[in-house]
């Protein structure tokens, strides 16, 4: 039986599944100036990512890095790169002499996150509800529209929401804050107890969504930052609950 092997991260579709084409690069062709090994690692790093968030690679859990080499038939290099990139997104945690885990939130680590992502967040609401163009709010009024489409669907839902929030900051036009929250987000997705899981709380979120979008589309910079901030005050009451 042929092992499944990884692709480049261009080819995004297979770097989310169980399989891909052989991988081609050695660690021979590591030492050249070819780009063809950054391309493995990041699409290591992208097939651990998402085992991460899928729960295939549990919080506090040790990565055996000889199976998953064996698993994908590459060698140590790469995937030790990945983990330096996991690492430094906050998914691992390297432990001298004893390898690499997947990193384990505690309370504080949550409390911490909502913290800065209500700050971020609800200074970018404010931003929009301010100077956004109408082609910037229309993408916001579509967005939301989908999440209240997808209601019904618990993971579409999370990806729309997380489009949503994304598209916000995007409007914003800060970039720093932006990949701050990108990578926050990713922390956030190790929490067993994601806030959108508690009964009900969906349906909250959905309630906040509506009113911080006739925030925005009022212009109503303040009414939008403090819409935002209750969104994530609540939202970590049922993450923490």
């Amino acid at each position: 039986m042929e092992r499944p092997a990884l692709e480049a991260p261009d080819a995004a579709p297979a770097a989310a599944s169980n399989r891909g084409p052989a991988l081609g690069p050695t660690d021979a062709d590591a030492s050249s100036t070819s780009l063809a090994p950054r391309a493995l690692y990041e699409a290591v790093a992208e097939r651990l990512r998402q085992q991460i968030f899928a729960r295939e690679l549990e919080p506090g859990s040790w990565i055996d890095e000889m199976k998953l080499c064996a698993q994908w038939g590459i060698s140590r290099t790469p995937l030790r790169e990945a983990l330096k990139v996991l690492a430094a997104e906050g998914l691992v945690t390297m432990k001298v002499r004893r390898g690499a885990y997947v990193t384990e939130v505690s309370r504080d680590d949550v409390a911490q996150v909502y913290h800065l992502l209500a700050l971020l967040e609800s200074d970018a609401a404010a931003q929009v509800a301010t100077q956004s163009c109408t082609a910037a709010r229309a993408t916001l009024r579509a967005l939301h529209d989908r999440l209240e489409a997808e209601a019904g669907q618990r993971d579409a839902f999370f990806a729309a929401n997380e489009r949503f929030h994304l598209a916000l900051l995007e409007a914003a036009g800060n970039r720093w804050a932006m990949q701050i929250v990108i990578d926050l987000r990713k922390v956030m997705k190790l929490n067993r107890h994601h806030s959108l899981f508690r009964q009900g709380r969906l349906v909250e979120s959905l309630a906040e969504h509506r009113a911080l979008m006739v925030a925005i589309e009022r212009g109503e910079p303040e009414a939008a930052r403090a819409l935002m901030q209750q969104h994530f005050s609540r939202g970590l009451d049922a993450a923490a609950g």
